[in-house]
């Protein structure tokens, strides 16, 4: 499954996640929150916080014990990130496993790609068969992934308006989008004649139209895209995005420190996008306890909501105290 990085990450030690666990769970038992305007909140539940006072996250894309959220619910997290199908296939969470999840006090996001289909999804088949001129160049990091044509209607048809649908069947609070940087992966022999920056506008354009589309459904759908923070220059993508996530802002996978050129500019971008009203969710991959207290003390400074995880997203990790 990807996830925009590559290598692989150990364990956290166990003292280190039992301290996170216990710090947590006082820090998150005193965050004020309130139900949405759109969505009220059932008897018994808690109600989740807005977006802007999240200030802790889990990501786990597989590997659910028993298949199931449970561990999710119950951890102290204000967010929860999950594959919209249980471990990436046709098996998709449904309302009642997303209500139980939301009724802890949680908001929860459905990822998928939009710039790229992995050859284990139940939508690529149909692709092959249907419309195979949509599928591009293979990804060098992420043999099992393709580069999509992702400013096509059939694009929009046949995969991103029913995971979109799905999503909202399903009463997530939100989508989060993988792989916008497709747009500067793609090869150029398969854009149809566009350069980068044309590449970059499609993007952004399918964002909008993501974004147009669900919340003229749901009000208050939160629109999430991760990395490429760049795309704040584009025309329309501010409008249609309520917050980003950011991977390895300050630790590349695995736990080495960010210091190239593209993470000073990453950075620059999650601050404007923060100054512009948008909620932050930083995820870094390191195991080194000193590392996991650097990264989670740069979130605190930064204002962003911080998670640090193993590469393969398939356990949950203690939140940032």
């Amino acid at each position: 499954m990807r996830h925009g990085a590559f290598g692989r990450t150990p364990r956290v030690v166990l003292t280190l996640a039992v301290l996170g666990v216990v710090l947590a769970l006082a820090a998150w038992a005193v965050v004020a929150s309130r139900p949405g305007p759109d969505r009220p909140t059932a008897a018994g539940t808690v109600a989740p916080p807005d977006p802007d006072r999240i200030t802790s996250w889990a990501y786990q894309l597989q590997d659910y014990p028993g298949g199931r959220l449970d561990a999710l619910a119950r951890g102290p997290y204000q967010l929860a990130v999950v594959d919209l199908a249980r471990d990436a296939h046709a098996d998709y969470f449904t309302a009642a496993e997303i209500a139980a999840l939301r009724g802890t006090g949680k908001r929860a996001l459905a990822y998928f790609e939009i710039g790229s289909i992995e050859h284990f999804r139940p939508e690529y088949p149909v692709l092959r068969r249907d419309a195979a001129d949509l599928i591009a160049n293979q990804w060098p990091d992420w043999p099992d992934e393709y580069f999509v044509r992702y400013w096509d209607e059939r694009w929009w048809r046949l995969v991103i308006q029913p995971r979109v649908d799905q999503a909202l069947r399903a009463g997530f609070d939100g989508v989060y989008l993988d792989t916008p940087l497709a747009y500067e992966q793609l090869e150029l022999t398969a854009a149809q004649s566009r350069d980068r920056a044309a590449l970059a506008q499609a993007m952004t354009d399918l964002i909008a139209r993501i974004s147009a589309y669900a919340k003229a459904r749901h009000q208050g759908f939160l629109i999430v895209p991760q990395n490429s923070p760049e795309l704040r220059h584009r025309r329309g993508y501010l409008s249609a995005v309520d917050g980003i996530a950011m991977e390895e802002l300050f630790f590349e996978a695995t736990g080495k420190a960010c210091t190239q050129d593209w993470c000073t500019e990453n950075l620059a971008d999650a601050r404007a996008l923060r100054d512009a009203g948008k909620f932050v969710l930083g995820v870094d991959y390191a195991s080194r306890a000193a590392d996991i207290r650097s990264a989670c003390a740069r979130y605190r400074a930064e204002r962003f909501a911080g998670t640090v995880t193993v590469l393969e997203l398939d356990r949950l990790t203690p939140p940032c105290a």
